[in-house]
């Protein structure tokens, strides 16, 4: 296994707020980053299955990519409560 695909993560659970947009993801290992950290890793080839988009307020965010698995995009990966890590 070659460095890059040693430090390649992968989302296994996400966070939402309120009105159910994912406001932070959970790395397999257990790492938990806000949605900020986790463009910042996936433009540097950290995270595998996602590309970044850009949202109509402008903000960047993860986006899974096409497999034809709905099941696995970010928004249907189990969500971690919020009492479970603040």
């Amino acid at each position: 296994m070659d460095k890059k695909e040693s430090s390649t993560h992968m989302i296994s659970r996400v966070v939402k707020d309120n009105s159910g947009e994912i406001t932070a993801y959970e790395f397999e290992n257990g790492d938990i980053v806000s949605k900020e950290q986790a463009v910042l890793l996936a433009r540097q080839g950290n995270i595998g299955g996602v590309s970044i988009s850009t949202s109509k307020k402008g903000e960047e965010f993860l986006r899974s990519l096409p497999d034809g698995d709905k099941f696995n995009n970010l928004d249907s990966l189990p969500v971690i409560d919020d009492n479970d890590i603040y």
